[in-house]
């Protein structure tokens, strides 16, 4: 009897080698619907969670919001100094801070609990999700939901409102559609770069510094302008890992300046495009980390 009602054992999937006789729980196949909902529940539930004590979200949404207005608070201390930066004034250089910084703020606010994807490897509480019948890069992603982390979108809408106000553009209704498309898709390609990121740590547990680097530190590269770097950096960041689409590209053709040596004018519109095939490159990484999982064992 006690054969007959033993819990049979996957042997493949994401918990041990050898093919896998169906779907590994928290990875039935599901449409994009199915991850919205999932997201939107988990979400949803951190941020009841967190307006329980008003008092503390606000001090805290407060105190984020001070904490990332001081990296503009270095540019403007350094325009007190001179009059431009690279050919770029301030108003210029204020514009990229501001579309860069919202748009990875968007993205740390809806995908920035995949950081926290070693420690799950590490301690085996990546299992729990795998086991719940819901896409699991939307439970991680949802999972501790920090609402405090509006505090950087807020401060980069600011300084780009800002900005706008300050800068002398010859506007023309092209130029108003690729701001906000831009911003979007610059999100979309942050969001994309942290799920590389989260899916690199299934196999290296203690690299999140190494994936921060080219999140929060392609964040601080776009808030100055391309000229001040080497060509050899702009060209990585155009061709290999394509941040310069979030804000470099379609900034230099709102403010009329030339693209980058070898980086052809149409580049500035084609961040959608460039945000689509991240998103793919996200999905591939993503699903080949889950497969290479094996849990810890206990």
């Amino acid at each position: 009897m006690a054969e007959a009602t033993r819990t049979p054992v996957r042997t493949g999937g994401a918990y041990g080698p050898g093919p896998a006789s169906g779907p590994a729980p928290g990875r039935a196949p599901g449409r994009l619907g199915d991850s919205w909902r999932t997201y939107r529940m988990v979400a949803g539930m951190w941020i009841r969670s967190t307006m329980t004590y008003r008092a503390s979200f606000l001090i805290t949404l407060f105190t984020n919001f001070c904490v990332t207005f001081f990296d503009f608070v270095v540019i403007l201390l350094m325009f007190g100094q001179v009059k431009g930066l690279g050919g770029f004034t301030f108003a210029e250089v204020a514009l990229l801070y501001g579309t860069a910084g919202t748009a990875f703020g968007i993205a740390d606010l809806t995908m920035g609990s995949l950081q926290r994807m070693g420690a799950r490897v590490r301690d085996g509480s990546l299992d729990t999700f795998l086991m719940r019948p819901a896409p699991l890069l939307a439970q991680l992603a949802g999972d501790k939901f920090a609402l405090k982390r509006f505090g950087r979108v807020a401060q980069g809408l600011i300084v780009l409102i800002w900005s706008l106000c300050l800068l002398d553009v010859a506007w023309t209704p092209l130029k108003v559609l690729l701001l906000p498309v831009a911003v979007v898709s610059g999100a979309v390609i942050f969001g994309a770069v942290m799920v590389v990121g989260a899916s690199v740590l299934f196999w290296m547990q203690d690299a999140a510094e190494v994936t921060n680097s080219f999140t929060y530190g392609g964040n601080t590269l776009l808030q100055y302008p391309p000229t001040i770097f080497a060509q050899d950096l702009v060209r990585g960041v155009v061709y290999v890992v394509p941040l310069a689409f979030v804000n470099w590209l379609p900034a230099l053709y709102v403010l009329d300046r030339p693209a980058p040596a070898g980086v052809p004018d149409w580049a500035a519109f084609a961040s959608p495009l460039v945000a689509a095939a991240c998103c793919v490159v996200a999905g591939v990484a993503w699903r080949a980390g889950v497969r290479a999982y094996r849990s810890t064992g206990s």
